[in-house]
């Protein structure tokens, strides 16, 4: 009896083991099945939207005339992705279940990668809105340039040192086919020394990359001013001029971290002998629209002093005068002990334009010395046919043919009121 007990229960222990086995292995079974009959439907449904695209590309291609190929990048979804919960839209567009709608372009041909192994065009990238500005101080150059010039300079405070970078030189315009360039810098007022770069051969458009040092105290450093000549060496060894650059320092803040880099076209410089009391070089503008006379008083050379020393000091009083009454005057700030001050100052008057046939402005150059009496050097007027005469009168002539434009000439000074 007891092994029949046994078996009976062993029996009953196998039959319930051999169920459960049977059940997992029917479950398997049907949660396979169901898997393939998915995959099954979404292949069948890829195909379908990829046949429909294809198909669309052919008629469109045969319906629309050919054109230039879009500079746009296209943005394409690739086949791998066409299945993740896509739902089809009318006007050619898909949109993924809680996301932004995003449109084919419908305007021009479609490229041989919208309908590439199944993949569609969502959008395009707009190259230019990545690309990197030009640096225009390359490339732009106005009409009669002779030549731009590249520097850097900083103030080093502690050592009391005026650092001047050399950087490069674009453009020149050398008398002869070839050009071997160099270039010296002063540091004016001082005219006697100067500090020379190493002469490039053969090439109109140097790369110099030169350092130099000028020792000046932080108190005098505001009335200096940086003159650069680049010359040109010929075969014979002589010397060309080739333009200038005259860059005063009072206007820029320098620090030890602050490094400043400049470009700055080259002018020609005035060869001809300073006339009897010198002259001064300035720029007039006029704007029509704001009724505005702008005067810039840029350099006077040639002076003749009264006292050469560092106590004496030279500006330019600017005098707006109508009908021979004056109006209103300006003066730049004062130069310290130099017969060929620079300022760079710029001043604004109001003057209707109708007043332009009557008015006239009056530069004089004055030397005061701390103590004494202020000084005339000399004096020009610029204005109409009414008080002026030769250059002068062309000077205003141009001005008022030319607005809103920056109109520069020289000028010799006299002593007549």
């Amino acid at each position: 009896m007891p092994e029949q007990a046994v078996a009976v229960a062993v029996g009953i222990i196998g039959g319930i083991l051999l169920f459960v086995l049977i059940g997992i292995t029917a479950y398997l079974l049907w949660k396979k099945f169901c898997c393939l009959l998915s995959y099954e439907k979404l292949t069948s449904s890829v195909k379908t939207t990829n046949a429909n695209a294809v198909f669309q590309d052919q008629s469109t291609s045969e319906i629309q005339p050919k054109s230039t190929r879009s500079r746009s990048i296209p943005f394409i979804i690739p086949p791998t992705l066409h299945g993740r919960d896509w739902i089809n839209l009318t006007k050619e567009g898909h949109i993924q279940e809680g996301s932004d709608l995003y449109v084919i372009p419908p305007s021009g041909p479609r490229s041989s990668f919208h309908s590439l192994a199944g993949a569609y065009v969502v959008g395009t990238i707009n190259q230019e809105l990545y690309r990197f500005p030009e640096d225009i101080s390359e490339t732009d150059f106005p009409e009669g340039n002779i030549g731009r010039l590249w520097f850097s300079i900083e103030y080093e405070q502690e050592s009391e040192r005026l650092l001047v970078s050399l950087i490069k030189a674009r453009k020149l315009q050398p008398p002869d086919d070839s050009c071997s360039p160099f270039v010296k810098i002063y540091l004016l007022p001082d005219e006697r020394s100067y500090l020379q770069s190493k002469t490039k051969r053969k090439t109109l458009n140097p790369q110099f990359d030169e350092n130099f040092v000028f020792q000046v105290s932080s108190k005098m450093l505001l009335q200096r001013t940086l003159k650069f000549l680049v010359y040109h060496v010929d075969q014979q060894k002589k010397h060309h001029l080739l333009g200038q650059v005259i860059f005063p320092l009072k206007n820029e803040t320098l620090t030890d971290d602050n490094k400043l880099v400049i470009w700055r076209d080259l002018e020609k410089e005035n060869l001809e002998p300073p006339s009897e009391y010198g002259d001064i070089q300035f720029s007039l503008s006029y704007n029509d629209y704001l009724g505005r006379l702008t005067v810039v008083v840029l350099r006077a050379r040639g002076l003749k002093l009264q006292e050469e020393s560092h106590a004496v000091s030279v500006y330019v009083k600017v005098s707006l005068m109508n009908h021979n009454k004056f109006i209103k005057s300006k003066k730049t700030a004062a130069v310290l002990g130099s017969p060929n001050p620079v300022y760079n100052e710029t001043f604004s008057f109001k003057a209707d334009q109708t007043e332009l046939d009557t008015a006239s402005l009056s530069l004089s150059v004055l030397q005061s010395v701390k103590g004494e009496k202020t000084h005339l050097l000399g004096r020009v007027v610029v204005g109409p046919f009414m008080y002026t005469r030769g250059k002068e009168l062309e000077h205003w002539n141009e001005m008022i043919s030319k607005p809103k434009e920056l109109v520069k000439r020289w000028h010799a000074l006299c002593h007549s009121t």
